[in-house]
């Protein structure tokens, strides 16, 4: 929701003075000012319906019109109806001179990624477009209006007949829609939902739960250590670092991925405002971070993407950014209060940050130089200080309906009924934690970016609750869903989709007089199809992988999630054949900046055959380096051809039998490579 602190006081002081007035009555009655909202409520007026926008928000659109302007989507031929009409309307507005202002439009070209549509945009034109469908419809919107979250949901065998919000209105209908991202109507609806990561063997995942092997994106990319005091524990941890331990791997939590704001920046000295020291500002806060880039840390503006009109949509990236790791873990459930204290936290602390990076001592003068060419824009979200009005929340509550979408669907390994919409994004989570590992170094948790292979279909049954919980309420942004499966839905483009095709729905239901779940799928698609929505594309199933258990192996087996590593080395499963759940590799960059080791700390001594798995492939290298060294003396040093397929078993090359006793090490770096180097695991077998 947005959360313009004003907003927050004038919604908590009207408690003390709440009137009941008489119900408003609509067909359709939506809560919530997002994106999905508009989508859904255009919708329904398009099908004859009368309809409300009951809006918590001040403005329109969510993270559309809250900074996020860099639309993420995946495949864009996923995107269909009004979604697709959205961001048609924002390329012509981009069509008229007069809306470039500092640039010329010949200077973005390359961002217009089609000739109809636009997918990058400043964000006072999302919001323009989000008026302008209200106004064109003649859609009634009531802003700051929060639901009575205890008392305000009147329900009778099994429906909702009403809400009232804090100031006393009341709002009945035949069909609500909870289209906020935090799931407060669904929630106090009494409909069961999740908050939290799902253990991997709930829903059949693999990249669910706790990730610490996985992280390795937006990871530390060297040693950087944690304490007060360097290397002494007994002076305790810098800021921002959790003492406690993140939980073994593939286990549930009940922890969320970080926020941050999706900021709009520019270098247009005309339209900048330099960025403010905030009150309560703390440098000791980013002690970790100053630490980090005196290692030698380069990355600050790897994600100021570009706007137009010289601005950016800024995202976190990185090890320690924008995004607030830890520090939201009970804002799905928190009071309206509490939400307040947390989103002020956030936005103290990221208002600091930037602050720090411009104005620190220790700040290295290359990359305080170039933050100093940043400001805020000043014609943006100009009644909040030029500050997004929106956090990004990422994930919240997430509805449990009679379908749970999971990897396993967006994968195309099992089936999904009912296609309502499409998305195609990867399924990405942001990190969860930051912790102190056993070596002493501090390390992030939570980080997963793999790519669903295409676009995939989402459920209609995932956007309704199970039948016996409510019969007259849709959910198409707090949606029945993992949380990996999630971390690819979550995208605004797909929230607009399933609001169409949940309004859809909600209009279907009205006229035939049942309840959502008994709609006639046949009917809804076909419904669907004509207003333009893309139900399916064809993609090719991910095949089933061959994957070795190394429970199974013989020998000692160290696989990659238990190796050591120096720079980053994100996780790839996409090359079939390996050891475990995936294997690592070096990005094809930073050659000779990053290695890995696989370590028995206490082998017993014997002759041992000396195996490392990898999965071939024509972009990898043929010179990777690999060495052997036991009790500190090396006794092999070569190199291996991952071009060419492992002799052994399609998996393994060995390296040749060695007398090993005590610490034996095997290494690969990607010193002087001709391409990507991958790592999966090493055996030590027992030789005759």
């Amino acid at each position: 929701m947005i959360r313009c602190l004003l907003t927050f006081a004038i919604a908590l002081s009207s408690m003390a003075t709440a009137v009941s007035a008489a119900p408003q009555h609509y067909d359709v009655v939506i809560y919530g000012g997002t994106s999905a909202a508009i989508a859904a409520a255009v919708q329904a007026k398009k099908m004859g319906k009368t309809v409300v926008v009951v809006s918590p928000d001040k403005h329109l659109g969510g993270l559309s019109s809250g900074g996020l302007g860099w639309t993420d989507s995946g495949d864009k031929n996923a995107i269909g109806g009004l979604s697709l009409e959205f961001y048609q309307r924002v390329k012509k507005h981009y069509d008229q001179p007069d809306a470039w202002r500092q640039q010329k439009p010949e200077q973005y070209s390359r961002y217009r990624t089609d000739a109809n549509s636009m997918w990058v945009f400043e964000p006072h034109v999302a919001e323009k477009v989000f008026e302008e469908l209200v106004d064109e419809y003649k859609i009634p919107v009531v802003r700051d209006q929060w639901l009575d979250r205890k008392n305000g949901v009147k329900k009778v065998d099994g429906k909702v007949v009403s809400i009232s919000t804090l100031d006393g209105n009341t709002y009945s209908g035949k069909i609500f829609l909870d289209t906020t991202y935090e799931g407060d109507l669904m929630a106090a609806a009494g409909v069961s939902y999740h908050v939290g990561r799902e253990a991997n063997d709930v829903y059949n995942e693999t990249i669910n739960g706790v990730q610490v092997a996985r992280t390795h994106k937006h990871q530390f990319e060297y040693p950087t250590d944690p304490y007060v005091d360097k290397g002494d524990r007994n002076s305790g941890l810098l800021p921002r670092i959790s003492s406690e331990k993140p939980g073994p791997d593939g286990s549930g939590d009940d922890k969320i991925q970080a926020y941050c704001f999706r900021m709009c920046l520019t270098t247009a000295t005309d339209n900048q405002v330099k960025f403010p020291k905030p009150e309560g500002y703390d440098p000791h806060q980013y002690a970790l971070l100053a630490r980090y880039l005196k290692g030698g840390w380069k990355g600050v503006f790897n994600k100021f993407d570009p706007a137009p009109n010289f601005k950016t949509d800024t995202n976190n990236h990185g090890a320690f950014s924008t995004d607030n790791i830890g520090m939201n873990y009970d804002y799905p459930e928190a009071s309206y209060e509490r939400r307040k204290e947390i989103i002020q936290e956030h936005e103290t602390y990221q208002k600091g940050w930037l602050y720090f990076i411009a104005n620190d001592p220790s700040i290295p003068k290359d990359i305080q130089d170039r933050m100093n060419k940043w400001g805020l824009a000043k014609d943006e979200f100009v009644d909040n200080g030029n500050w997004p009005h929106q956090i990004y929340v990422r994930e919240a509550r997430r509805m449990i309906g009679p379908v749970v979408m999971c990897e396993p669907m967006l994968k195309a390994q099992v089936p999904t009924p009912k296609s309502i919409g499409m998305g195609s994004y990867n399924m990405d989570s942001h990190n969860v934690q930051r912790f102190v590992n056993e070596q002493g170094h501090v390390r992030n948790e939570g980080d997963i970016q793999i790519s669903p292979g295409g676009p995939y279909p989402i459920s209609y049954d995932s956007v309704t609750p199970k039948k016996e919980e409510c019969t007259n309420l849709l959910v198409p942004v707090c949606v029945s869903s993992s949380h990996i499966a999630y971390g690819s839905i979550r995208m605004e483009p797909v929230f607009m989709i399933l609001g169409q095709s949940a309004a859809t729905a909600a209009c279907m239901a009205i006229d035939q007089d049942i309840a959502v779940q008994d709609v006639e799928y046949a009917e809804l698609s076909e419904r669907l199809l004509k207003d333009g929505q893309v139900l399916e594309m064809e993609r090719k199933r991910f095949a089933p992988k061959q994957v070795i258990d190394p429970k199974k192996l013989d020998g000692i087996v160290v696989d990659d999630t238990q190796a050591q590593m120096s720079g980053a080395w994100p996780v790839s499963s996409s090359v079939s054949g390996y050891v475990g759940t995936g294997y690592v590799h070096d990005e094809n960059k930073a050659q000779g900046k990053k290695s890995i080791s696989f370590r028995v700390s206490k082998l017993e001594a014997g002759k041992y055959d000396v195996r490392v798995a990898y999965s071939n492939n024509p972009n990898r290298a043929s010179n990777v380096p690999v060495s052997v060294t036991t009790q500190g003396k090396e006794v092999y040093s070569g190199t291996i051809d991952q071009k060419k397929a492992p002799s052994i078993d399609k998996v393994f090359v060995s390296l040749g039998k060695f007398e090993l006793s005590g610490e034996t090490v095997v290494t690969l770096t990607n010193e002087g490579v001709d391409g990507y180097v991958v790592a999966d695991a090493v055996v030590f077998l027992p030789a005759q």
